[in-house]
Parts: C-alpha cells; structure tokens; sequence
C-alpha cells in the first residue's frame, strides 16, 4: 500500500518540490567539489524521490494554525538531501557546510527588501503576543509531533529582546522516528542563516539534539549595515 501524504502538505507539494529543485541546481558545484560526486543528475533523482518518501514522513502539527508547520515544510527536505549523501559516504561535516551554504545561497535569492521586513515582522511586539499564545497552545499536546515551547522574556540585564525555550523539537522526534539522528545537526544549523538573512541575531547555546534539557533561541535585531 502507497504511503500517503497529509492534505495539507500535498497542497503545498509543488512549492515544496520546485524549492527542493532550486537547492539541488544551488549546491551543484559544491556536490562535485567538496563531496566528490560525479554523477549529479542521479543524485537529483536519488534526492527528490527520497523527498517523496519524506513527505509521506512529515507529521501534521496543525496546519496553517501552527507556526511550525512552516518549519517542516523549508526545513524537512535537508533530511532527504543528507539521507541520500550519506548513502553515497558524504561525510557528516561536509554535508553540513553543503546544506547551509546552500540554504542561505536560496535565502539570498529572496529580495533584500522582503526579508528584512519579513524579520521586523517577526520581532514586532505584535508577533511576540502571538508566540506567548502558540506556546502556551503547545504545552496542551494537540498533536505529538510537534513542538513544545516556553516565550521567555528578557530580564533587566539581558541583552535579547525575546526568546524561545524548545523543551520538545519536532525534528527530533521526527529524526528518531525514521533513524535520522546522525544527520539531526545539521538540520539545527541551518536556524543561524535562516534569521541572519532577516535581519535577525540568533543566539543558542545548547539543543536538544546535543542532549540538552531545551534549545535556548534568544533573538535581537542585527544593525543595519
């Protein structure tokens, strides 16, 4: 019986697919410079028919209504990428460099402009409300793939305008789930480009990948250049 894919994410399967492609024609070169591989048109395939399977993976965590749901959708294809080049004996560390330098090259391709007020959006105190109110949303465990977090505000001598405690992370029980867990880092490297492209300074010391308690994310503004 052929696995299938949540209705909310094949809505979304073709954006997703032609996003997967466009990393693919990014990381071209550095597939065959850095990972060694000569035959780039079979990875493509190999990649994108991974991605399939990883789509019928991905977990419903409530949609449109979840801010997380977004997370997966730009970030679970890395998952397919790095299945597929640690099959071919890429090693872990170039397959980081691969997928980050990739994802901030497709970062890049984005107008300056909208990034940077897609980041102000993000830090305004409007969004902030909305975050206090989809973390506590999270502690109810409507869905248990998803993530579970805590808002924290900025103390008198810190120097953050706002911050997020992950106690539970989607990717890892995704990563457990389907035996990802080697390949699970690189995917938490990919946060640092993801903000900085918008303008925003990510700050963490510790993930849940690494066998911390919670991936502490404290965010300020970067200043313009």
């Amino acid at each position: 019986m052929a696995e299938i894919i949540h209705p909310f994410y094949e809505q979304h399967r073709g954006a997703m697919e032609a996003a997967m492609r466009h990393r693919l024609d990014l990381a071209e070169a550095m597939l065959r410079e850095r990972a060694h591989l000569s035959n780039i048109d079979g990875i493509r395939q190999e990649v994108m028919d991974e991605f399939e399977t990883v789509l019928t993976q991905m977990p419903y965590v409530g949609g449109a209504a979840s801010r997380m749901s977004d997370f997966f959708m730009r970030l679970l294809g890395f998952m397919a990428i790095s299945r597929v080049l640690r099959r071919h004996g890429v090693a872990l560390p170039v397959i980081g460099e691969i997928e980050r330098e990739t994802y901030k090259a497709q970062l890049l391709t984005e107008p300056e402009a909208e990034r940077l007020a897609s980041g102000r959006q993000f830090m305004s105190p409007e969004n902030q409300t909305l975050l206090r109110e989809q973390a506590a949303r999270s502690h109810r465990g409507e869905f248990p793939e998803d993530f579970v977090y805590d808002f924290v505000a900025p103390g008198p001598d810190d120097n953050f305008e706002f911050g997020i405690n992950y106690k539970a992370c989607g990717f890892c029980k995704f990563a457990a789930r389907h035996g990802d867990k080697e390949i699970l880092p690189n995917i938490c490297g990919l946060d640092f480009d993801a903000y900085a492209a918008r303008g925003i300074h990510l700050e963490r010391t510790q993930t849940l990948a690494g066998g911390a308690s919670h991936c502490d994310f404290r965010f300020s503004r970067l200043p313009p250049d």
